[in-house]
């Protein structure tokens, strides 16, 4: 059983933090452009919901990939929080409301402007991965996207988007 001595994490990431506020619809994801991780941005391609690449713009992102629940790892031991999404079939995903991420860069304040990495992907920062920074040419920013807290010890962080 987990102890919290300080303080209990935002969330997990790709969870949907304010479901009364949340509007969600079923997309198809494309086996063959799997998403990293959950909680991250993503565009329509013929007809499927992809991750975004290298050099995409703000104006492509359609949506922010779910958590559907209840969801574990694929081991029946994996805890809350690791698993991975699905390569293929319906997906949930988020168009407005508030949602648990990672940030991987920067310090979210509340009320601040949320980037999206679209170059120059190093370590945890993929294509497609929040960032509470613009860095020039590598990250833009995402229209009416904020930060609706602070993030906890592991860069777990609400956003609001589209609200």
């Amino acid at each position: 059983m987990v102890a919290f001595l300080y303080r209990m994490p935002n969330g997990i990431r790709g969870d949907i933090s304010r479901r009364q506020s949340t509007t969600v619809e079923p997309q198809l994801l494309n086996s063959a452009l799997p998403f990293a991780n959950y909680g991250m941005f993503g565009k329509i391609v013929s007809g499927k919901f992809v991750p975004l690449v290298a050099s995409d713009t703000a104006s492509v992102i359609y949506g922010i990939l779910a958590r559907p629940f209840p969801m574990t790892g694929s081991n029946a031991s994996d805890p809350l929080g690791v698993d991975v999404p699905a390569v293929n079939g319906v997906a949930d995903v988020v168009r407005r409301g508030y949602m648990t991420v990672v940030n991987v860069a920067g310090t979210p304040a509340l009320g601040g402007q949320v980037y999206v990495r679209i170059a120059n992907p190093s370590g945890i920062r993929v294509i497609g991965a929040i960032e509470a920074a613009l860095v020039s040419g590598e990250t833009v920013a995402v229209t009416g996207c904020a930060f609706a807290g602070t993030q906890d010890a592991s860069g777990n962080v609400e956003i609001a988007y589209n609200i």
